[in-house]
């Protein structure tokens, strides 16, 4: 399994997503199965490809940016199908899937494809734990993200948002869980790769930032809670903060010489 073959799977995994939108709609509890059905296929079907292309590079996929990718778009769908179960919400679901189409389709364009070489500070065992546990973060705080304009569209509009402030509240509480056990992964790694758990470099940096503003976030909801739309706010922009430091952070002047550009 090489990038050659990756066209083929944006085809099968986009078509079967958006198909599963299209089911999910229906008021038929058979097209809301199948819904489902596709969905976890085309995560799957992006699971093989990732994991063909693990044993074909022979080594983590997670070097680069489009590699990265990948994984956010398998977990993105997934986790707004566990979202689903939960509390019920189509919209979310759909949303989910269509931003996981969205990165295949980014992905595809720019496949950041590298060889098979890893520098000697991604040799190491707290690589792939950390990762993967951001992408989860990711995948879960941008979920709350767009909860959260929707929570201002509603609020502007005068209509009850009870329900989805508290949506926003449960799936931040659990991205912000992985970010942060993702952050004290990273500083071990740090240790082991650098020998320092913390050196202010420009990517732990909008780390740290992306942490302390959904931080912020859940400050505002516990003891700023009747101050709602400026919390919905912090939750929405928050979003953008953790967009830079997972690739805005690549293309900042300041981190050209960051130890965590290993793309360049």
């Amino acid at each position: 399994m090489t990038w050659t073959d990756f066209p083929i799977f944006v085809f099968l995994c986009c078509g079967l997503w958006l198909a599963g939108i299209l089911l999910l709609f229906p008021k038929k509890k058979i097209a809301e199965k199948l819904s489902h059905l596709l969905i976890i296929a085309g995560a799957v079907l992006l699971a093989v490809f990732i994991a063909g292309l693990w044993i074909s590079l022979e080594r983590p996929v997670f070097r680069t940016l489009g590699e990265t990718r990948l994984w956010y778009a398998m977990f993105l769908s997934l986790i707004g199908l566990v979202i689903y179960y939960k509390w019920r919400y189509k919209w979310l679901l759909a949303y989910c899937i269509l931003m996981s189409v969205v990165f295949l389709i980014i992905t595809f364009f720019h496949p950041d494809t590298f060889d098979k070489t890893l520098m000697p500070a991604l040799q190491s065992p707290w690589f792939i734990p950390h990762v993967i546990v951001y992408m989860i973060s990711y995948a879960f705080l941008a979920a709350s993200s767009l909860t959260g304009i929707k929570g201002l569209y509603l609020s502007y509009k005068m209509k009850p948002i009870v329900e989805t402030l508290r949506l926003a509240d449960n799936i931040v509480y659990i991205g912000f869980a992985f970010l942060t056990i993702g952050m004290l992964l990273g500083a071990l790694w740090a240790k082991v790769a650098w020998g320092h758990y913390w050196t202010w470099d420009p990517k732990e940096t909008w780390a740290l930032l992306t942490w302390l503003v959904y931080l912020l976030y859940i400050h505002f909801r516990i003891n700023k809670s009747s101050n709602i739309k400026l919390a919905l706010w912090i939750l929405a922009l928050s979003f953008f903060v953790m967009l830079i430091c997972w690739f805005g952070i690549n293309y900042l002047p300041s981190a050209q010489d960051s130890v965590h550009v290993y793309s360049s």
